[in-house]
């Protein structure tokens, strides 16, 4: 059965790339429900029901994790790792969405399992229109599995 409720989990620490994010995806109804949270430590808890999240029921999954690199607690490549060695979310998209031009960086998320690694524009009218394309394809075009 298709995810109808999360559409997209955000994880992202800076709070106005999280509005820009949202108010992007919304503005080009590309997806209604997104779950925004601001650490790794979070985005773990949530995905696997533990902690503030430990009645939520964790078989309602994003259709996509959009995941900043660096952030307190846990940063993105840990959360990643977590995700993508866990036959639970393994198969969730995971797209990297952030600041870091490192080669290392890219090659590390990679190398874990990212499904795309995409560097933030840094202009306002850029970033808008890399998450509207962003949004179109990994919810109106990727076919994911079941």
């Amino acid at each position: 059965m298709k995810n109808a409720e999360i559409q997209i989990l955000l994880v992202e620490d800076n709070t106005n790339d999280a509005e820009l994010t949202i108010r992007a995806l919304q503005k080009h109804k590309i997806a209604n429900n997104i779950i925004h949270l601001k650490d790794g430590a979070d985005a773990i808890d949530f995905l696997f029901g533990k902690g503030i999240y430990e009645n939520r029921d964790t078989n309602n999954k994003p259709n996509v994790i959009l995941l900043d690199l660096k952030m307190p607690k846990v940063d993105g490549l840990e959360v990643l790792k977590v995700i993508k060695t866990d036959e639970f979310t393994k198969k969730i998209p995971v797209v990297m969405l952030t600041s870091s031009k490192e080669n290392p960086d890219i090659q590390k998320a990679y190398a874990l399992g990212a499904n795309s690694y995409i560097v933030k524009p840094v202009g306002f009218e850029g970033f808008t229109k890399a998450i509207m394309e962003l949004g179109f394809y990994w919810m109106l075009l990727n076919q994911s599995p079941e």
